[in-house]
């Protein structure tokens, strides 16, 4: 049994908190090192569908793209994205859990999502991730970051670099705009330090109307990026 998978059947032992999303026990090293079931963790499968190449949404229709992308096409938005699962139900209660909730035992499970969900891009090095970065005291006020911290458990598995080059400038908070002001609230508020290699994915928890993302992108590119993919774990 692997360290980290003793350390947490220990702590669920002596401190019992059960399953994220049904509260059952959880009981044995492979279940708390998750901190859901296993009827749970086999309810939160991915989507084996064909995606929406800019908001990576299931596709209803033979085409690469939806009709509110191909109405509101930007150029600098990510060559393709991918949308693990969709905000609403279970997996809503799951993200609640790990974000508010700071359960971050399920850091783990949306770890591994993130590495069968890389997959899917053609990479064929190893992939480098780029985390959205938190916008400005947002460490400060709530005590963490739950992509940052996403982005730590993807950097121990070693099977993917982690690169840490965009700062967010102050802007207004996304969740309390509307879909037209998120469009330009971001617009040049993120940038990048560092240089960045030809191909790279971006990830973050939930994407909405993708606005995020297309500045992100626009960052990296400015930055010598010439392909630019986006990994987010909830589509709204």
């Amino acid at each position: 049994m692997k360290l980290s998978y003793a350390v947490s059947f220990l702590r669920e032992l002596l401190f019992p908190v059960g399953c994220a999303l049904c509260g059952t026990a959880l009981l044995n090293a492979e279940e708390t090192r998750y901190g859901l079931c296993t009827e749970c963790r086999e309810k939160l499968r991915l989507e084996k569908t064909k995606r929406c190449n800019f908001c990576g949404r299931p596709l209803i229709s033979e085409l690469d793209s939806c009709i509110s992308c191909r109405e509101n096409h930007e150029s600098l938005r990510p060559d393709k994205t991918i949308a693990l699962f969709p905000y609403y139900g279970l997996y809503r209660q799951l993200l609640a859990a790990y974000k508010f909730g700071k359960n971050t035992c399920l850091g783990h499970f949306l770890a591994e999502k993130i590495m069968e969900a890389i997959k899917l891009f053609p990479f064929s090095e190893m992939p480098v991730l780029v985390p959205v970065p938190p916008r400005p005291g947002k460490i400060r006020k709530t005590g963490w970051d739950q992509i940052a911290y996403l982005a730590l458990l993807l950097e121990r598995e070693k099977s993917c670099r982690i690169l840490r080059c965009l700062k967010r400038l102050p802007s207004e908070t996304q969740k309390k705009l509307n879909r037209e002001k998120r469009r330009g609230n971001l617009k040049g508020r993120i940038v990048s330090d560092k240089k960045v290699p030809r191909n790279l994915i971006i990830f973050d928890d939930v994407i909405t109307t993708g606005s995020t993302f297309q500045a992100c992108s626009a960052a990296l590119r400015e930055g010598g990026a010439e392909r630019v993919y986006a990994l987010s774990l909830f589509y709204d």
